[in-house]
Order: structure tokens, then sequence, then C-alpha cells
């Protein structure tokens, strides 16, 4: 006689499918149900911060804005909005090795570590130099060249 194809772990695994089905099911009613009862906000305001409300604005603090007063894009700079920044900065050697050729120089003002190569000096420093130097943005950061000694 031939063995019956449907097994204890068959029956099972059959059994838990139509339990999860089931569960799933009445999960989808009762969320048909609950939205059903729940209106939320029909209408959804701005408030003069740009926060949503449901009360609607108060008339009183309406502003009139004429539309030649909107600007649209970023206005143009004037000569006297931009602050003058010396390029040549201050600071002072904290490490310099002359057999690779590069070095660290600190800042005076903000106490920021600079990479400095050799391509970039134009006197021979040393450690503990004082030095006055520009930036120049390099592949890792900003690097100081046009090192001079002070």
């Amino acid at each position: 006689m031939a063995k019956s194809q449907q097994t204890y772990n068959k029956i099972e695994k059959e059994k838990a499918r139509q339990k999860k089905r089931e569960e799933k099911l009445k999960k989808k009613e009762a969320r048909k149900a609950e939205s059903k009862d729940s209106q939320g906000i029909q209408f959804a305001y701005v408030d003069q911060y740009g926060n949503l409300t449901d009360t609607p604005p108060d008339p009183s603090e309406k502003i009139k804005v004429e539309a030649e007063d909107i600007v649209l894009g970023v206005p143009k700079k004037d000569d006297s909005d931009i602050e003058e920044v010396d390029p040549i900065r201050k600071g002072k050697v904290s490490f310099f090795d002359s057999s690779k050729g590069f070095g660290f120089i600190i800042d005076a003002e903000n106490s920021e570590k600079y990479f400095c190569h050799v391509s970039g000096l134009l006197d021979t420093i040393v450690e503990n130099d004082k030095v006055q130097f520009e930036l120049e943005r390099g592949m890792k950061g900003m690097n100081a060249v046009r090192v001079k000694k002070i």
C-alpha cells in the first residue's frame, strides 16, 4: 500500500498559514472600522510661523503685502556688504621635517593646524619659527602656501 503524502508537519504548517491569514483579515477589518469612526482634521491652516493648525487664522493679524515688494531670487551683494579679510595670516611652525619636505603650522588667531609643503615655502623654516602665510584649498583640506619667516 502507498503511504499518504500528507504528513503531520505539512498539516501543522498549513494550519499556521490559515491562522495567519485569519489574523491579517481581522486586523484589516479593524483598521477599516477605525478609519470610518475617526474623521481626523477636516481642514488644516498655516499660521504666521508656518506651522499647521486646525484653527483658522485671525483676520485682524493679516498683513497686506504688495506684489512689487516680493523679491524673487538672491539679492545682489553691495560692495559695502563685503567685509575686507586680510588673506595673510600669522602663525607658528609646530612641526617641520626638511628631509621629507612637509610640516604643520598653527594659526595664531584660531589655533587651527594647517599642512605646509616645501613647494609652498618662500623662506626656509624650522620648528617654532614665527611665520606669515596664506591659505589655499588642497585635496585634503586647507594648506598653508607662500610661507615666509617674520
